[in-house]
């Protein structure tokens, strides 16, 4: 039996990147799947029968994150098709690149609002299923960007943060009802979200200033949240595992 034998986990963003190496890999071991998406409907459908395929149950749910109304409808249908949820995973996320003082604010907004605000409806949407049944894993990706900040990344390095402050303090609240609350902060791993900026070249360079000398991958972030979710890390809450590398070391 895998690790995740019987659980129901939920992952935003789960049609490519992170998202879908965690949803897979979960899959693998033993979960059903809700794969919320936006925009990549065959992409979150290929996730969605390749879990299928392995025996476990899937769900695709299309939503924008940075609605309320859209989070609430994740929750519902997830709670209506298989009646609790053990594992929410916050994985969707916007990142721009560009100088603070002359990037439009109308991006920060959109960045504020799917990697702060949908992070916290859809987790209050989820809590209280969780705290009626004494158990639960919520993981939050942040990123090394989220302890250390980066130029040209002002507001998306500031959404991280406080994916981490938030976290910590949620373990606290809600650690005596036997939820978890963790985060992944990446690092030194190219992705469809930051490819743009990593051409090849780059991340041969990028790779080099790294002591393991190579960039990870997607699926580095997977075996990171089945660690967190799965009972091997029933102990861990209100932690950041930082999964880059070695790229910075806090």
């Amino acid at each position: 039996m895998g690790r995740l034998a019987g659980k129901v986990a939920v992952v935003t963003g789960g049609s490519r990147g992170f998202g879908r190496a965690t949803a897979i890999l979960f899959g693998q071991e033993g979960a059903d799947l809700v794969i919320a998406y936006r925009a990549a409907e065959r992409d979150a459908v290929a996730v969605a029968t390749d879990v299928e395929r392995g025996g476990r149950r899937a769900l695709v749910v299309r939503a924008d994150i940075a609605r309320a109304a859209d989070t609430a409808s994740i929750a519902e249908q997830a709670l209506r098709a298989f009646g609790h949820v053990d594992i929410l995973v916050n994985n969707a996320g916007i990142m721009d690149v560009s100088a603070f003082a002359t990037q439009d604010p109308a991006t920060w907004t959109q960045m504020i609002d799917v990697n702060v605000y949908g992070m916290l409806t859809l987790t209050r949407a989820l809590l209280p299923a969780m705290t009626a049944r004494k158990t639960g894993r919520i993981i939050n990706l942040s990123s090394q960007l989220g302890h250390a900040g980066g130029e040209n990344f002002a507001v998306y390095s500031g959404t991280k943060g406080f994916v981490l402050a938030y976290t910590k303090s949620l373990a606290r609240e809600v650690g005596p009802h036997g939820i978890t609350v963790n985060a992944i902060c990446p690092g030194g791993i190219v992705t469809d979200m930051n490819r743009h900026i990593y051409p090849p070249e780059r991340q041969r360079a990028r790779a080099a200033e790294l002591p393991l000398r190579r960039l990870g991958d997607p699926d580095d972030i997977a075996r990171a949240a089945v660690y967190l979710a799965s009972d091997d890390g029933r102990f861990v809450t209100g932690q950041c595992l930082d999964v880059n590398g070695g790229s910075i070391m806090v």
